[in-house]
């Protein structure tokens, strides 16, 4: 059976020159005798194998040397509460822009233990856009804005970032970053999921300013949820998830010989375009999202008719396109096009919709 083309939201797809050298190395790696996932992770290969990680990672993301970079667990959802837990103490705030559901959860759960503000939604019209925003609406004792630099849902994505004043930004990045190039002078924290740019699940990077971590010191949360612990502890204050963290090292070497972010933004510009102009030129289907707002990496669409759905996912299944099925919030349909999805696949995803719809006017 061959490969289809994976429209997964989550996790996603990886790299196919990825997986054949992780399977290739699965039993062996290097000169080790022994997997990857069979060595101690405090042995000297792999201190050896995290260091290049992460130098490879700075590189590639262009991380500046005054942050630090860790490798946690409990997903970006456990940021929603270890973000606040950690870096908001005494009178500071964070405030909230939401643009989707994840944003959503982040603001409910912050909202439990740190004083939290909504600065700015954009529900009241379907979250079809980045809502306008008021630098002079924030509290004078807010240390940060958390946004969702991508929504996965709603399919809402910051293509710059908002003016806060001055204030820094807390980025949940899990489903764009690697996607693009970041500017990161205007970020004092950013975290994100690997399942989906990244590499499996399990595994989630967290990128903060080093001057950050000391308002770690008085943070009420297990050691093993510290920043400042972790960051003084190469990130393995416990046993970490070791073979996402190789798998990590694979995906950023793909990366970089694939031309690095700017290749990738390039790439992943020109799949979205030409699903959304699909979409667009077509009366079958559509896009709620304004034009101006829309996601590079999640393109959800819905059929005119939609007692259709149900032909349309089989379908699309029989013809080697899995995983287009809407969330259940929204239902319709959703074509996750992270890094690893290639234009051939978008592409085969635009024949098949013309030919259903095709089908569906006879």
């Amino acid at each position: 059976m061959s490969r289809a083309c994976n429209f997964s939201a989550g996790p996603a797809a990886l790299p196919e020159a990825v997986l054949l050298k992780a399977q290739a190395e699965f039993l062996e790696w290097r000169d080790a005798r022994a997997s990857v996932m069979e060595i101690s992770h405090r042995g000297p290969a792999f201190m050896g194998l995290a260091g290049e990680i992460e130098a490879r990672l700075r590189r590639v993301a262009a991380i500046p040397d005054d942050f630090a970079v860790l490798f946690m667990a409990g997903g970006a959802t456990a940021q929603f509460a270890l973000a606040p837990m950690n870096l908001l103490h005494g009178k500071a705030r964070a405030a909230f822009v939401l643009t989707g559901n994840w944003g959503q959860k982040a603001f409910a759960e912050s909202a439990r233990f740190a004083p939290t503000d909504l600065w700015a939604s954009s529900e009241d019209r379907g979250f079809d856009r980045i809502p306008e925003l008021d630098p002079e609406r924030l509290h004078p004792d807010t240390a940060y804005v958390h946004i969702t630099s991508n929504e996965t849902i709603a399919g809402v994505q910051f293509h710059d970032w908002p003016d806060t004043g001055g204030i820094p930004l807390v980025v949940d990045m899990s489903s764009d970053i690697l996607s693009r190039p970041v500017d990161w002078s205007r970020i004092g924290m950013a975290y994100a999921g690997a399942q989906k740019n990244i590499g499996p699940s399990g595994l989630t990077l967290v990128v903060i300013r080093k001057d950050w971590l000391q308002r770690c010191e008085q943070a009420q949360v297990p050691r093993v949820f510290n920043y400042k612990l972790q960051a003084e502890n190469d990130s393995m204050l416990n046993t970490p998830n070791t073979f996402a963290w190789y798998m990590v090292g694979l995906v950023l070497e793909w990366l970089e010989e694939s031309g690095g972010l700017e290749a990738m933004a390039v790439r992943n510009r020109e799949k979205a375009a030409r699903l959304y102009q699909a979409i667009d030129t077509s009366a079958f289907y559509h896009n709620r999202v304004l034009p101006e707002y829309r996601s590079w990496m999640n393109v959800p669409f819905h059929l005119a008719d939609e007692t259709r759905n149900a032909a349309f996912l089989q379908q699309a299944e029989q013809a080697g396109l899995l995983a287009l099925k809407g969330h259940r919030i929204s239902g319709g349909m959703r074509a996750s096009i992270y890094n690893a999805m290639g234009l051939d696949c978008v592409e085969k995803l635009v024949a098949f919709m013309q030919r259903f719809e095709q089908e569906a006017g006879t």
